[in-house]
């Protein structure tokens, strides 16, 4: 049976619902009086055109594809993952907790002590919705959502009545000790004679989640447990006659997910603010959401979707600071690639999959005819 080929479906479907999206936010930006030429210079210039404005993109990126890869391990298993939100947030009060009340002599003990923190906090508060949807059927779509909400409002009063310092008025902990601080790019480049931006967030959290990007794509196409996700993902039916356990996919799926998502907050809580505080997550759980669809679930994919969607951010907040293009044009233009990349994927997929098999079929049809003319001469 003729099919698309995999190239195909793996970037060529993708850059053409980006070219939409992007053309139709051009359309918006000229619609508002702004000049979209101008508008995507000032984004890349902003964005790419220093260290400082990679700085910040490599940072938003870094949580993004921890979020990213969350939602793309909980969607192998056909699990809508939407509580990576409250995940990274109770797996920054994971992190809080070990670098405030642990004394570590040097930053690497403490990174490997805070992603344990991180991990077991935010599969943990995955856990629940996962037990919940396995052993009681309710849906994880909701149950996730709604402990989002849960999950922010407890660490609001965890922070204000049990770690914000004495005499403080902002609901945040105390700062981390100095030896839990981690390294920005800044502090790993400055010996190799390679200048970068003093001020830039970026730190070894990029790299942390780039060895995570390829240790999930070697638990899921290279494991039993993951080779049991995918098949789960793909019928529950049959998984089950297989043997599969239904209950302890769900949870084991989920919980890789949620300690996903907790280790995120290395890098904003660990690494930026080097302290906890409210809202440090600032929705990228829900972002992770369109980055795992737009990198179709695979860990390479969703590397690139991070780095975009970090451009994005940055590049729409130098737009908000020079242009009088509102900053939540950006939120339009993530919306439009969601769109395009989710709902809307199968108006670019079905036309170009049948332009693909008719040109599969010509070609195989020539091919036939050549034998045959050759032996007729």
């Amino acid at each position: 049976m003729e099919k698309m080929p995999k190239w195909a479906d793996v970037a060529l479907i993708p850059l053409i619902n980006l070219a939409i999206a992007f053309a139709l936010s051009a359309l918006v930006i000229w619609a508002i009086g702004e000049d979209p030429w101008k508008a995507v210079k000032m984004m890349v210039s902003g964005a790419l055109g220093s260290t400082y404005g990679w700085g910040y993109t490599l940072y938003y990126a870094t949580n993004f594809l921890f979020t990213g890869l969350a939602v793309a391990v909980a969607f192998q298993a056909s699990l809508f993952n939407i509580g990576g939100e409250g995940q990274a947030v109770l797996g920054g009060l994971g992190v809080a907790l070990v670098c405030l009340f642990i004394p570590f002599p040097h930053w690497s003990v403490a990174l490997v002590f805070a992603l344990a923190g991180g991990a077991l906090f935010g599969a943990l508060w995955a856990l629940i919705p996962a037990w919940l949807q396995a052993r009681r059927g309710s849906h994880i779509v909701i149950t996730t959502i709604m402990f989002n909400f849960i999950a922010a409002s407890l660490l609001n009063y965890i922070l204000v009545n049990l770690l914000r310092p004495a005499g403080s008025m902002d609901p945040a902990s105390g700062p981390f000790p100095e030896t839990t601080n981690l390294p920005t790019f800044h502090d790993m480049l400055a010996p190799l004679g390679i200048a970068f931006s003093k001020s830039a967030p970026v730190n070894i959290s990029l790299i942390i989640g780039l060895v995570l990007a390829v240790a999930v794509y070697f638990l899921l196409w290279r494991t039993r447990l993951g080779y049991e996700i995918r098949a789960f993902g793909k019928s529950q039916d049959a998984s089950t006659y297989a043997g599969i356990s239904v209950t302890r996919i769900t949870i084991v799926a989920m919980m890789i997910s949620g300690a996903i998502a907790g280790m995120m907050s290395i890098n904003n809580t660990m690494g930026e603010s080097e302290r906890l505080i409210l809202n440090s997550v600032e929705g990228a759980g829900f972002i992770g959401i369109a980055v795992a669809l737009m990198g179709r679930n695979h860990p390479f994919g969703v590397a690139l979707a991070a780095l975009l969607f970090g451009f994005l951010y940055q590049g729409g907040g130098e737009l908000a600071l020079w242009t009088k293009i509102p900053r939540e044009l950006i939120t339009v233009i993530q919306a439009l690639v969601i769109l395009f990349t989710g709902a809307l994927d199968n108006m670019v997929r079905d036309p170009l999959e049948r332009a693909f098999i008719r040109r599969a079929k010509r070609r195989k049809q020539q091919q036939q005819q050549q034998p045959e003319q050759g032996a007729a001469g």
